[in-house]
C-alpha cells in the first residue's frame, strides 16, 4: 500500500552540488540485501584502494556492516574526482538507499509520509536546486524503499506507526499530534516577531498544552484548547528578550555541555578535538565546564574563538538570517523531524525542547564567526549543529535527557533571548 507524501509548508529547495559532504562525513549502514548487491558487483581490495568494501561495527548482539571508509574519512567508493564509483558504473539505483535519500529525512505520520532535510546537507542549509514537490517521483520511491527496508506495514487502523506521546504515559492521537504541529507551524511563519521570540512563544505553548488535564477534556474540545492556548503564550511571552533574566550558573553550565555535543565531529575531514585522543577530549570538557579562555574546537570549521567574546552581544540578526532560522524549523516542525520515530522516539514535548535548544547552540557557534555576513554564519552554524539533531544517539541517553529537563523548566527560553542579544 503506498502512503501519500505531505510536503513542507515553506519553499525548501535542494539539488546534490556534489560538496562531498555525505560521501566523506557519514557512515552508511547497509541492508543485507544491499551488501550482497554490492558484493555481486565484483568489486576487489585493488579498485578500492586497498580495502574492503565492508565493515563490521556495533555491539556483538547487533552487528552490522557498513561502507567502508579510507583513513582521511571517504568512502571507499568515492572517486578522486568526487564521484561515487557504484553509481558511474552500475547506475544510481545499485546504489544503497541511504546514499540516495541524503539529505531527505521521510518520517511516517500516520497515514502519510512526511519530508524533511538533513542541513547537515550545505545545499539544504543554502537552500540551492529544485522545490522539494519536483523530487516527488523520486521520494515515493524513497518511501516505499524504506518501508520495505524497514519492515514498516500498516497497523489495524491503517496507519504506519504510533503517535508520538505528548509526555511520559500521555498519549495523543494522530489527529491530536497534528494540530499540535499545525499550532507550532502558525506560530514559527508569523514575522510579526523575530525568531527567538516565535521560539519562546512556542515553548511556552508546549508547557501549557502539558500542564492541561487532556484526561478531562470533553470529546471535540482539543481544537479549542489549542487556540486558547496559543492565544496565552502570545499574551504571555515578553515581547522585550532583555527583560528576560540572564540564564542561571547551572543553566550556563548544562548550555555549554550540550554546545559540546552539538558542535563536536568525531570522524570524517572536519573532525576536531576527537582526532586528538581521550586526553584531549576530557581537557575539552574540563574547558567547557569552565567556559573561560580558547573554546576547544570540537568541529574542525569553527574558527578559533573563547567564551569571552561569544557572550559579547551582535544585536539583532538581518532579515536574511532570520530567513534561513524560519525556514529551518519550520522544516524541522512541519516534518515532525523532532519527535517520534525520527527522533529516537522522544515524546511530543521533550523533542521540541531539545530542538529549541538548537537555537541558541547555532546562535553561539555563529558568533565565532567575526567575519563573515552574519546569514552566513549562521548558516554554516546551523549545517553543524543539524548533523546531530535526530542521528545522534548520545541525545537520548539518560543524562542528556536530564540535562534538557532542567534547562527545559525555565532556562531554555533564558539561553534563547540571551544568545539573541
Amino acid at each position: 500500500m503506498a502512503f501519500p507524501i505531505k510536503h513542507l509548508p515553506v519553499l525548501q529547495n535542494w539539488d546534490c552540488h556534489a560538496t562531498g559532504t555525505c560521501c566523506k562525513e557519514y557512515r552508511v549502514t547497509l541492508s543485507d540485501d544491499e551488501r550482497q548487491r554490492i558484493e555481486g558487483q565484483g568489486w576487489s581490495p585493488a579498485e578500492l584502494g586497498g580495502l574492503p568494501a565492508f565493515r563490521r561495527a556495533g555491539p556483538p548482539w547487533a552487528r552490522r556492516y557498513l561502507l567502508n571508509h579510507r583513513a582521511d574519512g571517504s568512502c571507499v567508493f568515492l572517486s578522486a574526482e568526487g564521484r561515487c564509483r557504484i553509481h558511474e558504473k552500475f547506475g544510481y539505483e545499485a546504489k544503497p538507499l541511504p546514499c540516495r535519500l541524503f539529505p531527505f529525512v521521510l518520517v511516517p505520520a500516520g497515514d502519510h509520509w512526511r519530508v524533511g532535510m538533513r542541513y547537515a546537507c550545505p545545499s539544504a542549509a543554502a537552500n540551492k536546486g529544485r522545490a522539494l514537490p519536483e523530487h516527488q517521483a523520486e521520494l515515493m520511491a524513497f518511501a516505499a524503499g524504506l518501508a520495505e527496508r524497514e519492515h514498516l506495514a500498516p497497523l489495524p487502523d491503517g496507519t504506519l506507526n504510533a503517535p508520538p506521546r505528548l509526555e511520559g504515559s500521555k498519549a495523543l492521537s494522530w489527529p491530536d499530534v497534528l494540530r499540535i504541529v499545525d499550532a507550532l507551524v502558525a506560530m514559527l511563519r508569523n514575522r510579526r516577531d523575530p525568531v527567538e521570540r516565535r521560539l519562546r512563544k512556542c515553548l511556552a505553548f508546549v508547557r501549557d498544552l502539558r500542564q492541561a488535564k487532556l484526561a478531562n477534556l470533553e470529546p471535540g474540545r482539543f481544537p479549542e484548547l489549542i487556540g486558547l492556548l496559543k492565544g496565552a503564550a502570545d499574551a504571555d511571552t515578553p515581547a522585550n528578550l532583555m527583560t528576560l533574566p540572564p540564564p542561571g550558573w547551572v543553566g550556563r553550565m548544562l548550555f555549554r555541555q550540550a554546545v559540546a555535543l552539538f558542535t563536536r565531529k568525531d570522524h570524517g575531514p572536519n573532525r576536531g578535538v576527537a582526532g586528538q585522543g581521550r586526553i584531549a577530549l576530557l581537557r575539552a570538557a574540563v574547558r567547557f565546564a569552565r567556559g573561560k579562555g580558547a573554546i576547544p574546537r570540537m568541529h574542525r570549521i569553527l574558527p578559533e574563538s573563547t567564551f569571552e567574546e561569544v557572550e559579547v552581544p551582535r544585536g539583532p540578526l538581518p532579515r536574511e538570517a532570520e530567513e534561513v532560522l524560519e525556514r529551518y524549523y519550520l522544516v524541522k516542525v512541519a516534518s515532525l523531524q523532532f519527535c517520534g520515530a525520527a527522533s529516537f522516539g522522544l515524546p511530543l514535548a521533550e523533542g521540541f525542547a531539545l530542538l529549541a535548544l538548537t537555537y541558541p547552540i547555532a546562535m553561539f557557534a555563529a558568533r565565532t564567526w567575526r567575519d563573515v555576513p552574519r546569514e552566513q554564519a549562521v548558516t554554516q552554524a546551523l549545517t553543524i549543529v543539524d548533523d546531530h539533531v535526530g542521528f545522534n544517539r548520545v541525545l537520548a541517553t539518560f543524562r542528556q535527557r536530564l540535562g534538557l529537563s532542567i534547562l527545559a523548566r525555565g532556562e531554555l527560553s533564558n539561553l534563547i533571548a540571551w544568545y539573541s542579544r
